[in-house]
């Protein structure tokens, strides 16, 4: 047998074993899926659920209203109707929606229906951006189960998905981000001036208040 001989057989079965690893990387890219919230401060969320095992991205931006490609100044103006969203992409097979949808919960005052923690107002408030059957009956179980456990009434609306805006990339990843910016506590390192942020106001105290040893995101 000849080496081109050889070499055919051996070379087909490279470019199958590729093929095959190619397919593979596809069908698994093609299984992620989208979870969109509303939680109050998006870096907050952002934070939150990129540190949650299974979730490969969370995009901060807005959804929920009518106006096109809104500013950031807009929204929290009031006056687009969007709510400050979080988009959280996730590996099922890793973590599941129902996991997520607990998490959420447990992670924001549902029980506050004119926003959250010190940010008031419209855009601020709690909301499930459901993509489908699948997730609005997920939500709506996740919702009647928080209600149960905090015995009050849960005001988190869940309601269907809109086009969502991200934000512009300045307000991506700030919650670890180096750039030095001018907060009311001076120049900070965007991380540090998250941190001061979410501390001063009162995000964590609350929600451990609230959700106790169940909140997932809070510390001691």
């Amino acid at each position: 047998m000849t080496f081109v001989q050889t070499a055919k057989p051996f070379a087909l079965a490279l470019m199958i074993a590729l093929g095959v690893f190619a397919q593979s990387k596809t069908s698994h890219a093609a299984e992620t899926e989208t979870l969109t919230v509303a939680g109050g401060c998006f870096w907050c969320v952002e934070s939150d659920f990129e540190s949650v095992k299974g979730v490969k991205e969370a995009i901060s931006g807005f959804t929920g209203g009518k106006t096109a490609n809104p500013t950031y100044k807009q929204v929290t103006g009031g006056k687009t109707g969007h709510y400050e969203a979080v988009q959280i992409i996730f590996d099922p097979s890793v973590v599941s929606r129902d996991v997520l949808l607990a998490k959420f919960f447990r992670s924001v005052d549902p029980t506050d229906a004119g926003g959250q923690f010190c940010d008031r107002g419209a855009s601020y408030r709690t909301a499930i951006f459901a993509n489908g059957p699948a997730q609005k009956s997920a939500a709506e179980k996740a919702k009647a189960d928080a209600a149960a456990a905090l015995g009050q009434s849960v005001v988190t609306p869940v309601v269907g998905a809109s086009k969502f805006y991200p934000a512009d990339a300045s307000h991506q990843n700030y919650y670890k981000g180096s750039k030095i910016v001018l907060t009311r506590f001076g120049p900070k390192k965007q991380s540090k001036a998250y941190k001061a942020y979410r501390n001063a106001c009162g995000r964590d105290q609350r929600v451990k208040q609230l959700w106790g040893s169940a909140a997932p995101f809070v510390g001691g």
